[in-house]
C-alpha cells in the first residue's frame, strides 16, 4: 500500500498518526508546501504577541515523521492529482504515486483587491512565515492598521498592542467577529478590547493602500487618511480546493465529502479546512475550518485509508477566544434568522457577562457565552447529542445549570440516553 498525503497541519498529521496505529509497514508519503510544519496555527497570534517562545509552537518533535516511517516532501506544493494513473505532479517536477490519497491542502488567507496590497508592509497573518516576517518588521512600525474584525484580525491586533503598537481596526461590517457572535456580545468585546488602546472602527473599509514601497497609511472609503507603517489582512480564509477541483473531485465551497470523508472516490479522501461536510447544528454542508475538526477529520480519513469503516458525524462550529482577559465561546447557530428558532438570553452587562441559546424544536443548536463559561461544556454535549431540552431550557443559562442537576432530568426524558457518551463528548468540548 502507497498512501500519499497532501498537507501536514492539524488534520495531515492526524492521518499520519491514524494510519501506523493499524499499518505499521506501508509508504506514507507526505507533501507540504510548508518547510518547517508540525507546529500549531492557533498560537501564531501568541507568538507575535511575545507572550511564549517560538520553541513552544511545535505539536510535534523534528524526527516526527521519521519515528512514524513517513517520507516527508516539504517546501514543494502539489500541483497536479492524476486519478487514472493514481500519481501527484509536484511543483519540481516529481511525482508521488499512490493507492490511497488524502488531500488536506487547508486555506490560504483572503486578500482584497484593494490598490497597494503588494507593498512591502502588507501581511497576512495564515503560517509561521507570516509571523517571523511580521515581527522582523515591527522595529521601524509605530502605527499598524488591521483590515478586517474577524478572529484573525482581532488576534493580529491584540498581539500588535501587546508589542506596544498603535493598532487601528477597520471592519466592513457592522459589529466585530460577525461570523461567530451576535451583535450584543460583539459589543461587550469591542468595549472592552477598545478600552485596553486598540481602536475599531466598523462600517469603513479601505480604499487604497498608500506608499511609494512602502506602506505609508490608508485612504478610507469615508474620505478620511490614516498613518500606519504596518497593515494587516485579517479577511479569513479561503479553502484550496482548486487541486481537488481540477482533478474532476466534487466541489462547491470545498471538497464534497462523505461520512466516511471520500471525496467521490473510494479510494480519495480529505481532511479539514478544504472539506465540506455535515453540519450537526445546521443539518446541511458547510465549512468549519477549525483546529479540532481537522485533527478529528484527519484520524477518521486516516483510520478508514488503513482499512477501517469509522463514521464522521460531522463537524460544529466552536470558537473559543479570549482577548485582555475576557472569554468568549460559541457554538453552532449564533445568529438565527428564521423563524423556527427561539432564542434565550441571560445578561449581566455591567460585569460584560452575557449568554445566549439558540433552540430549534426543543433542541439547542447555539451558544454564546461571555465571560461566564462555565457549563459550556454541558451546553456543547447538549448539541452534539441533539438532546430535547424542553424541560429544562428555562433553566439552562442559570449559575446553577451543570452536569449534576440536569443529568436526571434528561434521563427520564430521553429514551435510550446514554450518560458515558454524553460526558465524554464534554471531554472532547
Amino acid at each position: 500500500m502507497r498512501y500519499a498525503i497532501i498537507g501536514s497541519s492539524a488534520a495531515g498529521i492526524s492521518a499520519v498518526e491514524a494510519i501506523r496505529s493499524k499499518d505499521k509497514k506501508s509508504d506514507i508519503t507526505v507533501i507540504s508546501d510548508e518547510k518547517k510544519p508540525l507546529y500549531s496555527r492557533c498560537l501564531i497570534s501568541y507568538l507575535l504577541a511575545g507572550t511564549i517562545d517560538k520553541d513552544k509552537i511545535w505539536i510535534r518533535p523534528d524526527d516526527f515523521f521519521k519515528k512514524n516511517k513517513a517520507e516527508a516532501i516539504l517546501g514543494v506544493r502539489a500541483e497536479k492529482i492524476d486519478l487514472k494513473n493514481r500519481e501527484v505532479y509536484l511543483k519540481n517536477k516529481e511525482k508521488v504515486k499512490f493507492n490511497k490519497l488524502l488531500i488536506a491542502t487547508g486555506s490560504s488567507p483572503k486578500i482584497d483587491d484593494v490598490p497597494g496590497n503588494d507593498k512591502k508592509g502588507v501581511f497576512p497573518l495564515r503560517t509561521l512565515a507570516h509571523a517571523v516576517q511580521i515581527q522582523a518588521a515591527l522595529d521601524k512600525v509605530k502605527s499598524v492598521a488591521v483590515l478586517g474584525g474577524g478572529l484573525i484580525g482581532l488576534r493580529a491586533a491584540y498581539a500588535l498592542r501587546s508589542r506596544g503598537k498603535d493598532v487601528s481596526i477597520f471592519v466592513r461590517s457592522p459589529q466585530i467577529l460577525s461570523q461567530i457572535i451576535d451583535e450584543e456580545s460583539a459589543g461587550i468585546m469591542q468595549r472592552h478590547i477598545e478600552k485596553k488602546g486598540i481602536k475599531i472602527f466598523t462600517g469603513r473599509y479601505a480604499r487604497e493602500i498608500k506608499g511609494k514601497l512602502s506602506v505609508e497609511g490608508l485612504a478610507l472609503d469615508n474620505g478620511s487618511d490614516v498613518d500606519c507603517q504596518l497593515v494587516v489582512v485579517g479577511k479569513g480564509v479561503s479553502p484550496n480546493i482548486e487541486i481537488a477541483k481540477e482533478a474532476g473531485l466534487e466541489t462547491n465551497w470545498g471538497i464534497v465529502v462523505d461520512s466516511s470523508l471520500r471525496a467521490g472516490s473510494k479510494d480519495v479522501f480529505a481532511a479539514g479546512d478544504v472539506v465540506e461536510g455535515h453540519d450537526i447544528a445546521l443539518e446541511e454542508n458547510t465549512i468549519n475550518a477549525i483546529w479540532p475538526v481537522a485533527c478529528e477529520q484527519g484520524r477518521i480519513a486516516g483510520l478508514n485509508m488503513s482499512g477501517e469503516d469509522q463514521v464522521y458525524d460531522g463537524t460544529l462550529a466552536m470558537n473559543s477566544i479570549e482577548f485582555f482577559g475576557l472569554s468568549v465561546i460559541s457554538i453552532g447557530i449564533t445568529k438565527p434568522k428564521k423563524a423556527i428558532y427561539k432564542e434565550i438570553v441571560k445578561k449581566d452587562l455591567s460585569n460584560n457577562k452575557y449568554k445566549k441559546i439558540v433552540l430549534r424544536d426543543d433542541v439547542i443548536v447555539g451558544a454564546i457565552f461571555v465571560n461566564a463559561i462555565e457549563n459550556i461544556g454541558v451546553i456543547g454535549a447538549l448539541i452534539k447529542n441533539k438532546v430535547n431540552v424542553k424541560d429544562i431550557k428555562d433553566i439552562a443559562l442559570e449559575n446553577y445549570f451543570d452536569y449534576g442537576r440536569i443529568i436526571k432530568i434528561i434521563k427520564d426524558s430521553k429514551d435510550g440516553f446514554r450518560e458515558k457518551e454524553f460526558r465524554e463528548t464534554i471531554l472532547t468540548l
